[in-house]
């Protein structure tokens, strides 16, 4: 019997709509698995990439519209670099610059269609991580110095989004901070069939929304921060976070 009854759970004091609430207002952390995000980003990438480019087009239809209509002048024609018949043949600067800015100017499009891409993938990122910092800051102070709302971001931030600390934190003490991640996990297993180059490219796009998570965290404490990626050498990945003086 005295066996019997240690299986019994004792009834709770709490009345049941109070703790119906208590749950409400706290609700359990729930984990998910690792690689889900990493699929998720993925796949937001591709969907807004196509997204981006609709609204692009139908920005330009608009625009012609509005053009053929009489209501906006039309836009300059392109500039193009017309190469002296006479200069030296020995002087091949110059058809390397022809050839770049032909191919500048026929990647214009896509490199409009790439900076709308990362302005929204920037906007979901601040979105994420504003409530990122709200959470892991609920039974925090605020934070005194500058330096230890970077480190925040360093420890807390990073370790709840990509499972590990900063590699490496520099500042110049003027309001710049370089953080450096020699494995960053959204990036660490990108690849492209056309080479490296290529790989760096579509980097520059997947690392926008950690960016944004960066600037959202530092947002939510108090600090209009800009923050600039820049990657190198895959998979490592920089961010530079300035702050405006006085913050």
């Amino acid at each position: 019997m005295a066996s019997r009854n240690s299986l019994q759970v004792p009834s709770s004091s709490v009345p049941p709509h109070l703790a119906a609430l208590a749950a409400f207002a706290d609700p359990p952390i729930r984990h998910v698995d690792g690689a889900m995000m990493d699929y998720f980003l993925i796949e937001t990438v591709n969907i807004l990439r196509q997204s981006s480019k609709v609204a692009l087009n139908r920005e330009r239809e608009r625009e012609k519209e509005m053009v053929e209509a009489g209501l906006i002048p039309p836009p300059a024609p392109p500039v193009k670099d017309i190469k002296d018949p006479l200069a030296s043949a020995r002087d091949s600067t110059g058809s390397l610059t022809l050839t770049k800015a032909g191919k500048a100017a026929a990647a214009g499009p896509v490199d409009e269609e790439e900076e709308e891409l990362k302005v929204r993938l920037e906007a979901i990122g601040i979105h994420v991580g504003s409530n990122f910092s709200e959470r892991l800051c609920r039974d925090r102070g605020l934070f005194t110095e500058t330096l230890d709302a970077i480190k925040f971001i360093c420890k807390d931030i990073w370790a709840a989004c990509w499972d590990k600390q900063v590699d490496n934190l520099r500042t110049n003490h003027r309001g710049v901070y370089v953080l450096q991640d020699n494995s960053f996990k959204t990036i660490s297993r990108l690849s492209s069939w056309q080479g490296r180059p290529d790989a760096v490219r579509k980097a520059k796009v997947y690392v926008s929304m950690p960016a944004g998570i960066i600037k959202g965290a530092l947002a939510r404490l108090g600090y209009n921060a800009t923050v600039s990626p820049e990657i190198t050498n895959l998979p490592q990945c920089t961010f530079q976070v300035k702050l405006p003086k006085g913050s």
